[in-house]
């Protein structure tokens, strides 16, 4: 008997973890972090209800924090298998998971430096070794290419946009076949090619982020120049908290083709994030992973100033010349990103852009939410600064995205489960898929399981 259970990302957007069961052997589906709200970070720590060692493998479908970043934590508990992964996903976690473990030892640092913590001493989920050790048992897979997974299931990746490397990867195991999503990106994406939806599932495990809204039809990059030139001409600083892989990139080819078309003038614009550089010069190296030529990619990605170091950071700080920021962390949860807003946040002239989805616990739904005060560094900072949201920056699809992504399959599944997405989001897509549909749809709970 196949079964199927979420250990994360049911009936909310975060920790990603699909658990596949069947005569014995055991795949899990993403290996992702919880984060946001506390109760959800807690939950990091919390043992899984099976043993890491008995897991045979994990799929990958992209390299995000959110479906990958407990891969360290499970192989320093006694994971042993292999780590199925595209090629430009396996180059993205280890960007990632090695950025993680570097900040969690950091914080870990200051908090026991400073006493803060409950805990003597406080401790990271997992250190920098931990991470290289995951990348260890990393195997990639082509786009397209049929292989074998050590339970005896096979494994397909097609392409799901979103970022660099993303796949929705098909799954045969006995006589069942299942289709996760991962995360389903934009339909007409100026970076990432369509997503792809093949096949005849008999299940479909399908990602519900913005499964209750549709993005603006607006031209981003107009969008983003009317913003920036408001901004900038009021002698303001627009600042953008980005995701390091993915976001900044698309940010930068729409200032790339602003600045094309005569736009923004001699304003500078900043990346100032060490693991977005890396992540932007990977892009040029996974050429055939994205729509960009060579030469596009090169003249794109060159837009930007790019500070590396720590005192080039402080430097774009001190200036109160404007100009367009762009750092890490897209949702304020940590990273240089917060210094900015420190020193921009309280002067009227400026702008906080939000480009993103902003999990419920985050200074970035806090922004979202009216916030006028946020807690950074131990004390609270006055946002005076305006702050705006674009949502056609999304990099996953809206309600309307995923419903095209669902009803390209060949015939109806037996089942779709809806995961990743806070409970209106999912519920909503649930009623549009039965609706328009007319297909069986379940939103399941943690650790609910299911006989295929």
């Amino acid at each position: 008997m196949l079964t199927l259970k979420s250990l994360g990302a049911a009936k909310t957007v975060t920790g990603s973890k699909h658990l596949l069961t069947f005569n014995g052997r055991r795949l899990l589906v993403d290996c992702g972090l919880f984060q946001g709200l506390k109760n959800l970070r807690e939950l990091n720590w919390a043992p899984l209800p099976v043993s890491p060692r008995s897991i045979d493998a994990v799929v990958l479908t992209h390299g995000h924090l959110d479906h990958s970043g407990y891969l360290p934590r499970l192989v320093g508990d006694g994971f042993r298998g292999k780590i199925f992964a595209t090629e430009a996903t396996r180059d993205v976690a280890e960007l990632i998971l090695k950025d993680s473990a570097f900040l969690q030892e950091k914080d870990a640092e200051f908090l026991n430096r400073h006493g803060l913590t409950k805990h003597k001493p406080a401790l990271p989920l997992y250190n920098v070794a931990d991470a290289q050790r995951a990348m260890e048992h990393f195997s990639t897979v082509a786009f397209g290419q049929t292989i074998g997974l050590p339970s005896g299931a096979t494994l397909r990746f097609r392409h799901a946009g979103h970022i660099l490397g993303a796949a929705n990867a098909e799954i045969h195991w006995g006589d069942r076949c299942l289709m996760f999503s991962g995360d389903i990106g934009r339909y007409n994406d100026p970076l990432f090619p369509d997503p792809v939806s093949e096949g005849a599932p008999d299940y479909i495990v399908v990602e519900s982020t913005y499964g209750d809204r549709l993005h603006p039809d607006e031209d981003p990059a107009e969008a983003l120049g009317a913003i920036a030139e408001r901004t900038t001409g009021r002698g303001g600083t627009l600042v953008i908290p980005a995701f390091a892989v993915g976001r900044a990139q698309q940010l930068l080819y729409y200032f790339w083709t602003l600045k094309q078309a005569g736009r923004l003038g001699s304003v500078p614009i900043f990346l100032d994030s060490p693991m977005a550089i890396d992540a932007t010069e990977m892009m040029c190296r996974h050429g055939t992973h994205h729509r960009l030529t060579p030469a596009a990619c090169r003249a794109a990605f060159s837009i930007a100033h790019y500070t590396n170091d720590v005192e080039a950071s402080k430097a774009i700080t001190a200036s109160r010349f404007p100009k367009i920021v762009i750092a890490a962390s897209g949702m304020m949860t940590g990273g240089r990103v917060l210094h900015h807003l420190k020193t921009f946040g309280p002067d009227a002239r400026n702008t906080i852009l939000l480009a993103g989805f902003q999990a419920p616990g985050t200074r970035g739904r806090l922004l979202q939410q009216g916030a006028r005060e946020l807690k950074i560094h131990g004390g609270w900072t006055p946002i005076n600064a305006e702050v705006t949201q674009l949502d056609m920056l999304s990099a996953h699809a809206d309600s309307n995205g995923l419903m095209r992504w669902l009803s390209g399959f060949k015939r109806a599944p037996e089942c779709v489960f809806i995961v990743h997405g806070e409970p209106p989001a999912s519920a909503a897509l649930q009623a549009r898929i039965e609706q328009e549909l007319g297909w069986r749809s379940v939103i399941p709970d943690p650790d609910e399981e299911f006989d295929l």
